[in-house]
């Protein structure tokens, strides 16, 4: 438990505003972080903590937010500061009450999306690495997509399955798929969209009306990465994805692509959880497989 009384004077000599001997209150939302909400003399903060090593960790977070808002197309928590003080390391954040979405928040959420995404890079890649969960993401820039996806996302997984003893089957179809990769590419150029790389049900929410995403893990890169995202754990209606379309259609054949993009973050959950993602990554590698011609599967 951290030393409030030592901690809040800190971070308030940082700049945030927190009321003198507030108590901070646990709350979800932290992922890999504790969270909690700190009372402020005119709104409260969220309040992000983690050990000393954590801040390279926010200060990734607030580089992709701060990315995100800099699109002027959607909505993203202010980050208000942060820092380290002793072993804890700090990350504070605009308090958001949440409330339910409508069919009007999730086609603002499908437009404002598109719009994000027409943000543009001459590179894919980011100018830093940053976090994927609690897994390191590497984002080392390419002028390749197809290069790009094959070392800094599939490649860099399969390697950290490795390691975690994941071997045998799920190594070898992999070599083949990375193998396979500019065939199924081959008529596909995307551009370097600004992406929010974390794209499930549980990192947007609608605020004040409108759609807000948060806990990014941003790089440039295919768009319809984060499009394959939204397809894997729900969270979004068909209104968002009829409004997307409507804003920014997607190219032919983006439905092939879905399951290539939707293994880089199951390989992740094997990675992060376990056993149980194994099943269902070996599925999305020889359904792919399947899909390219010539290619060959052990």
């Amino acid at each position: 438990m951290a030393d409030w009384s030592a901690v809040l004077p800190e971070i308030a000599r940082a700049g945030v505003a927190v009321s003198p001997g507030a108590l901070p209150q646990a709350v979800g939302g932290g992922d890999i972080s504790d969270a909690w909400r700190v009372d402020g003399p005119a709104a409260a903060v969220f309040l992000k903590t983690g050990p000393a090593e954590f801040r390279e960790i926010f200060d990734a977070e607030v580089d992709g937010l701060l990315a995100l808002a800099g699109s002027g197309a959607i909505r993203v928590p202010e980050v208000l500061g942060t820092g380290d003080t002793g072993p804890l390391a700090w990350l504070a954040l605009e308090w958001l009450e949440f409330q339910g979405s409508t069919p009007a928040t999730d086609a603002a959420l499908g437009q404002q999306l598109a719009r994000m995404h027409r943000h543009t890079y001459e590179h894919f890649g980011w100018h830093r690495d940053n976090r994927i969960g609690a897994t390191p993401q590497r984002n080392a820039t390419s002028g390749d997509w197809t290069d790009f996806y094959a070392e800094q996302r599939l490649g860099f997984q399969l390697r950290t399955a490795a390691r975690y003893g994941y071997g045998g089957e799920l190594q070898e179809l992999g070599a083949a798929l990375i193998e396979s990769l500019p065939m199924l590419f081959a008529e596909h150029r995307p551009e370097a969209s600004l992406l929010h790389g974390d794209l499930w049900g549980g990192n947007h929410a609608v605020t004040d009306g409108q759609p807000v995403l948060f806990d990014p893990a941003v790089y440039a890169g295919d768009r319809e990465t984060d499009l394959a995202m939204t397809r894997l754990f729900g969270g979004f209606s068909p209104g968002f994805y009829r409004a997307y379309e409507q804003e920014w259609p997607l190219p032919a054949g983006h439905e092939q692509r879905v399951g290539i993009y939707q293994l880089y973050h199951v390989l992740n959950h094997l990675n992060l959880f376990g056993q149980s993602y194994l099943g269902r990554s070996l599925a999305l590698i020889r359904e792919t497989l399947a899909t390219i011609p010539g290619s060959s599967s052990p």
